[in-house]
């Protein structure tokens, strides 16, 4: 069964052109399927596997503890490897058919209000060229919404700051342009001019940089972020994917089109840009207890 894994995730890279972190992903999912499918007696082969071994697999999930956002992950894993064993006329039959992809629960993701980004923002040292740095990363990422992963592949030429727009690639090599406001404009530009000069050690065209003057890693960028959180005192739990969220959900509350969203964003489906709609509703329900007087 380890070939065959070695043959899907080497299909997924070349032929699917998937990012590192899905294809790690999927790796992940699989390597725990497999391990649990090795043990099962009846079967010998990956090719033997019914839809009650991967009912099985799921319940012993549960036992741990995993929840149901996590089974659907490994569901769509498992179900993208089978069908890849039947598309190459490894197998015959496909034990994923007709099978269930367990509801996860919809949790609100978690946010920074407006006065809390501006926190995060001031924390930045701008008397130092990482500082700057920091600035521009954390504007750049409000402004528009990308992903850490995103934003560290930025290349100095992904941004057209005459144009007041960045490209960048997102899941599945798929191209998007952005636009940026006035403010992160300008903190991209003293850093991009002043700044990202201080830090550069070699030929490299990456937009931002580390103290060794490479690119900037996404754990790395984690680092930074923590670091400006504990300084700004922001008592919430912050990643990297709150700026992103924060993002879709202000520009949501002040009457932003959904679809517009979206296209920001680079959701394919719509229905995962709606989930910024409940945020907004939410908060809308927490205003109206708070001020009307017979809430």
């Amino acid at each position: 069964m380890k070939n065959q894994l070695l043959d899907f995730i080497q299909f997924m890279i070349v032929e699917k052109g998937l990012s590192v972190n899905t294809v790690q992903s999927y790796e992940r999912d699989l390597k725990a399927y497999i391990s649990y499918i090795d043990k099962v007696e009846q079967v010998s082969s990956v090719c033997d596997v019914k839809r009650v071994h991967i009912i099985q697999f799921f319940a012993h999930l549960k036992t741990q503890g995993k929840s149901a956002k996590t089974i659907a992950r490994h569901t769509s894993s498992i179900r993208s490897f089978h069908h890849f064993l039947m598309r190459e006329r490894r197998c015959d039959q496909d034990p994923t058919e007709h099978l269930e992809t367990p509801k996860s629960e919809k949790t609100l993701p978690k946010v920074l209000n407006i006065e809390e980004v501006e926190q995060l923002l001031q924390a930045a040292d701008l008397s130092k060229a990482s500082g700057y740095r920091d600035r521009a990363m954390i504007e750049v990422l409000y402004a528009t919404g990308m992903r850490v992963s995103e934003l560290i592949g930025l290349n100095t030429d992904d941004v057209n700051l005459e144009m007041g727009f960045i490209r960048c690639i997102g899941k599945g090599n798929k191209e998007r342009i952005i636009p940026i406001g006035k403010v992160a404009s300008q903190i991209l530009e003293t850093y991009i001019r002043q700044s990202r000069n201080q830090l550069k050690s070699a030929a490299t065209n990456a937009l931002f940089l580390n103290q060794q003057g490479k690119r900037l890693t996404r754990q790395g960028f984690w680092k930074i972020l923590k670091a400006l959180a504990v300084k700004a005192k922001i008592e919430k739990e912050l990643t990297p994917h709150t700026l992103r969220h924060s993002f879709a959900t202000h520009l949501i509350e002040n009457g932003a089109d959904l679809r517009a969203v979206q296209e920001m964003l680079g959701h394919a489906d719509i229905s995962t840009t709606q989930i910024y709609t409940h945020v907004s509703t939410k908060r809308i329900r927490e205003v109206y207890s708070q001020f009307h007087p017979r809430a």
